[in-house]
């Protein structure tokens, strides 16, 4: 059995059975069986089906959103307006994309051009946004017309299971959905190198995404990655240096710092780091470790005492490398719970390590560059290239460097997050996109048919 743990009380919630590579080869095999008929099914009964979904998560949203905050720490105000509305509207967008269409045959030339289901998608995701993540996957391969199972992270399991009986409540049958949990090296290499899983699509670390990857190809499989990040917020001269400041503190700690789009490196022109260092530190320390369940925390634990011990250790890094600890550090702000202190860090060069490796937790680094170019330069200058942001007074100054962005997904003046746009990476961020029809294209084969 694999024991759920609250990080935040430290005690055990729930356990879930570990599966085994026997139980995943059971549920291939139960989805290659019934994806035939699935596939078969109109569009027009998968959107049906996909909007009762829809439905079913927003019907259960206190009971997802309060399990979310028990196994991952995740605060309940954030899991209340962002961790289930979001999932809620990824849903509605995929409904609203078969609904417009999206499976109308394409005439080109002499050729029909249509859309057809991939086959059994293996679906591996995350513990930081688990709701979203499953459904970014599940939803829009379900409603190609696939098959899936699905390997949720063994750090917050109790989520999938509420997933899994929304799915089932909408009517999809038996078989074209399963849930298999347990450990990576066991159940999710087991998936991504099964011969019968024509497609995985996965979420997490990138050192696991290669790994993924690697499995996948010896049957040359579709692989989708959504990895790693470390974003930047580039605030241009011209910009509300206050406002910028506050959004990309507020982003940068959101879900106790647990985001892989979060704007970890806020990049400030060289005359103004020392006014927004100092801001900095006055938003961020505001976030005062707590009570995920109470609604007035604003930032709960790390998921568990290993990610927390990792974070501790790239704070402890910054330190040794020379940059300048304005808040925080490695120090337990709490006696109980896995819980890192806010940190705030200034003089941060672009070859630092907190400025190159993703922390994954409540670290913000305040890097100082010389002009547009050298800005533009430090934002690129990782292995990344998941989200980002500018800041100015000018929308289209803004615009020319968000083009700049090597980046799959860039914020200007701290617009709205939205869940039909395209989301995922670039380099060593991943491939593929997901939400809307974006996510669509992800689990599906286009086919040409001469006449």
């Amino acid at each position: 059995m694999i024991e759920v743990v609250n990080p935040t009380t430290e005690e055990v919630i729930g356990t879930v059975h570990a599966g085994t590579p026997g139980e995943v080869d059971a549920a291939v095999t139960r989805a290659a069986a019934a994806f035939p008929t699935w596939a078969a099914t109109s569009v027009d009964e998968r959107a049906k089906t996909v909007r009762r979904i829809a439905e079913g998560l927003a019907a259960r949203a206190g009971e997802l959103a309060a399990t979310m905050t028990a196994e991952m720490g995740t605060p309940i105000t954030f899991a209340t307006k962002v961790q289930v509305p979001n999932p809620v509207g990824i849903t509605d967008g995929i409904a609203e994309a078969l609904e417009n269409g999206y499976f109308e045959d394409a005439e080109i030339g002499n050729s029909l051009v249509l859309r057809e289901p991939v086959g059994v998608v293996g679906a591996i995701t995350p513990w930081n946004f688990p709701l979203q993540q499953m459904v970014a996957k599940v939803v829009p391969a379900l409603a190609a017309g696939n098959a899936v199972v699905l390997k949720p992270s063994e750090l917050a399991p109790l989520t999938a299971d509420l997933l899994a009986e929304v799915v089932a409540a909408a009517g999809v049958p038996h078989g074209v959905f399963s849930v298999v949990h347990g450990a990576g090296p066991v159940v999710g290499e087991a998936l991504a190198s099964h011969p019968m899983v024509d497609m995985v699509s996965f979420t997490g670390s990138t050192r696991a995404g290669r790994r993924v990857a690697a499995l996948a190809a010896e049957t040359v499989k579709r692989v989708a990655l959504e990895l790693g990040g470390k974003s930047a917020n580039v605030v241009l001269d011209d910009a509300d240096l206050g406002r910028a400041v506050k959004i990309g503190v507020a982003n940068a700690f959101m879900n106790n710092g647990q985001a892989c789009s979060a704007w970890t490196r806020l990049l400030v022109p060289a005359d103004r780091h020392d006014e927004a260092l100092e801001q900095a530190v006055a938003a961020a320390s505001k976030y005062v470790p707590g009570d995920p369940a109470v609604p007035t925390t604003r930032i709960g634990p790390a998921v568990s005492a290993a990610q927390r011990d990792r974070v501790v250790g790239y704070v402890r890094r910054g330190v040794e490398e020379g940059a300048t600890l304005a808040l925080g550090g490695p120090e337990a702000p709490t006696e109980r719970g896995f819980h890192v202190a806010p940190t705030v860090f200034g003089d941060v060069t672009a070859d630092m390590t907190v400025a190159q490796e993703e922390i994954f937790g409540p670290v913000l680094s305040v890097l100082p560059y010389a002009d547009e170019d050298d800005a533009v330069r430090i934002a690129n200058a990782t292995i990344y290239g998941l989200g980002g942001a500018v800041f100015s007074a000018d929308a289209d100054r803004a615009l020319a460097v968000a083009r700049r962005m090597r980046t799959g997904q860039v914020d200007i003046n701290g617009a709205a997050f939205n869940t039909s746009a395209p989301f995922g990476g670039y380099r060593q961020s991943g491939n593929g996109r997901e939400f809307g029809r974006f996510g669509l294209d992800e689990f599906t084969e286009v086919k040409s048919i001469q006449r």
